[in-house]
């Protein structure tokens, strides 16, 4: 197979994400890029077929009671702003719900009744997020709180005049309120004065409380029980170690499924709400569980992904304890027998603080590979045991692919994840450094030829890296990053700059830190052919942090090459785009890592 023909298969590689039961059906919803933007799918017992085709890319949906509408939402060439529509999942036909172009909007399901639709949304204010609900029928829409922050409905109570929502405080904590409809008012839950993160969070049907997963006076992240009368928290499951990240009561209530981030991988396991115990579920393959829904309540449904299954919707039978593949979009038989599994190892970096990474490749090989480093994005994300397409090329061409979770990583645990926050930024790019020297000693690593490469927070690690330690590097790949933090929360979108501060330090307190820093600054630093990549409708980083960058390094004639998507955002969406910027990133690799590396072992 020539080496073009390879990569678009690799890059044509499909997945069904984010299952979701359609209540009274037997059906459920997925997400697929197929057609070459996601787009929504149903699945029944007959097969999957596609629900709808709009124009731009799905981002969520939202299932009436009954099952017999549902709320989609999307967005314009990757702006993010999204906009909602209603689907009538009888005759598949589309009307408008919430359209206001300019602002974003955030589903937060239906009343009891089916009749009305919460959703927030930033129509007052670009950084401030009311709360409105909607009537589905006349569509009329009337705004029931007003709050000036990013505020997300959950979801409704039981009794049609309350809707529990979060209140994002930081970029990694937030809050959680009860918010009456009647009075407008809002009641603060589980909350005390320390940060903490309340995720999944889930009502009962008796209405006196729900569940969620929450790191209140913890390291990591447990499932409780919430008591909304006087919200007390009980904690059901804790495992000091990891976090547990999703949790989905079963629809009789007896069961929640959750899941647990062991540094990357997922385990599965079902709580009885009866026996008070729980159980992990056995006989997955090793990776990423999430997307919990119930279709009833025997019959749990979730995605799974992994390094050598791209994604595809699974069923666990709880009475039979039985797992069954539902979908198959995951599949590529022309190339799947090259994806490989990637070792996690650690290393000690400066400080004494162990770093844990992927590891592409055979550490025994003494043949000194080229080395490719990639540096997610975030900060506080995490790599995982996923499908990673232009990885899996990399590696099948003979690179070392390299994937580490430096310190600000998410999965690790509260002081993990903050060991990078404010003038502590460029403690994280020294894991870098020290991960090349880990690296080093491998026989299988040509220390002379190591790239690196990193989307948005990523991108600014990639700048970071090749400015403070120029030496190290071989070749660099930025894919909408930030190049000046002063700049980029000067012109981020008002509603994240407050929520980004908290982690990147403040324009009033942090300005000489953020000059000290900066890429940009710095870029007269880089030694080395670099590659960048921007959406021109980019609301997270502007387009702007890559065209500073680059215009300063070409009135030095460095090597540097930018490259601008018209019709994408913060994300490469669409199918042609992504294909053509995976190209040019594998073609950049090969000579600048690859074909160096076979003319000094041939000279």
């Amino acid at each position: 197979m020539e080496p073009t023909e390879k990569l678009l298969a690799f890059l044509r590689v499909d997945s069904a994400y984010q299952p979701q039961a359609v209540p009274g059906r037997r059906s459920f919803t997925f997400l697929s890029k197929r057609t070459g933007i996601p787009q929504l799918w149903t699945w029944t017992e007959a097969g999957a077929d596609m629900a709808i085709n709009l124009p731009d890319r799905v981002m969520e949906v939202s299932h009436s009671p009954s099952g017999t509408y549902t709320v989609v939402g999307m967005d314009c060439r990757g702006n993010e702003k999204q906009q909602l529509y209603l689907l009538n999942n009888d005759d598949a036909s589309v009307e408008e719900l919430a359209v206001s172009p300019d602002h974003f909007h955030c589903v937060g399901g239906w009343s009891p009744c089916g009749k009305r639709v919460a959703w927030s949304s930033n129509r007052r204010d670009p950084g401030c997020f009311d709360l409105f609900v909607q009537d589905v029928e006349t569509k009329n829409i009337e705004r029931v709180y007003t709050c000036d922050g990013r505020l997300e409905p959950i979801g409704w109570h039981p009794d049609g005049d309350n809707l529990l929502v979060s209140l994002q405080e930081t970029n990694i904590d937030n809050r959680l309120y009860l918010i009456d409809l009647k009075r407008q008012t809002a009641r603060r839950l589980c909350g005390d004065d320390r940060p903490a993160r309340y995720r999944s969070a889930r009502l009962a049907k008796d209405g006196r409380g729900g569940w969620l997963v929450t790191d209140q006076g913890r390291n990591t992240m447990a499932l409780c029980r919430f008591s909304l009368a006087d919200g007390a928290l009980e904690t059901l499951v804790h495992v000091p170690r990891w976090d547990i990240v999703e949790a989905m009561p079963s629809v009789d209530e007896q069961h929640l499924a959750f899941t647990v981030n062991e540094g990357g991988i997922f385990a599965l396991c079902l709580y009885s709400v009866t026996e008070k115990s729980f159980q992990r579920v056995e006989g997955l393959p090793a990776g990423v569980v999430d997307s919990l829904s119930w279709l009833d309540p025997d019959t749990l449904i979730f995605c799974l992904k992994s390094p050598t299954f791209p994604g595809d919707v699974w069923r666990y039978t709880v009475s039979r304890q039985e797992l069954c593949r539902l979908t198959f979009f995951g599949r590529a038989e022309q190339i799947e027998h090259l994806w490989k599994e990637p070792k996690i190892r650690t290393y000690r970096s400066f400080d004494g603080l162990d770093v844990p990474y992927f590891f592409y490749g055979d550490e025994a090989d003494s043949r000194g590979r080229p080395v490719v480093v990639y540096v997610h994005g975030g900060p506080e994300s995490q790599i995982r045991a996923e499908f990673h397409p232009v990885l899996q090329y990399l590696a099948s061409e003979g690179f070392i692919v390299v994937a580490p979770n430096v310190r600000g990583s998410m999965g690790y645990g509260r002081e993990y994840v903050q060991l990078d926050d404010g003038r502590k930024r460029m403690d994280a790019v020294a894991d870098l450094a020290w991960l090349v020297r880990d690296l080093a000693a491998l026989p299988a690593v040509d220390p002379t030829r190591i790239g690196i490469m990193g989307r948005s927070y990523g991108g600014f690690m990639v700048l970071a890296a090749l400015t403070r330690y120029p030496d190290l590097w071989a070749a660099g790949v930025d894919i909408v990053g930030i190049s000046d933090f002063r700049s980029f929360l000067a012109n981020t979108g008002p509603w994240r700059r407050k929520l980004r501060e908290a982690e990147y330090g403040s324009l009033s307190d942090h300005a000489d830190f953020f000059a000290e820093i900066a890429p940009l600054r710095h870029a007269h630093k880089i030694r080395v052919p670099l590659l960048v990549f921007h959406g021109r409708n980019d609301t997270r980083v502007p387009v702007s942090e890559a065209e500073q960058l680059v215009s300063d390094m070409k009135s030095r004639q460095q090597h540097v090459e930018l490259v601008v998507f018209e019709d994408e955002g913060h994300q490469t969406e669409k199918l042609e785009n992504h294909m053509a910027m995976n190209r040019r990133i594998a073609q950049f690799f090969g000579q600048h890592l690859r074909q160096a590396w076979i003319n000094a072992k041939e000279g």
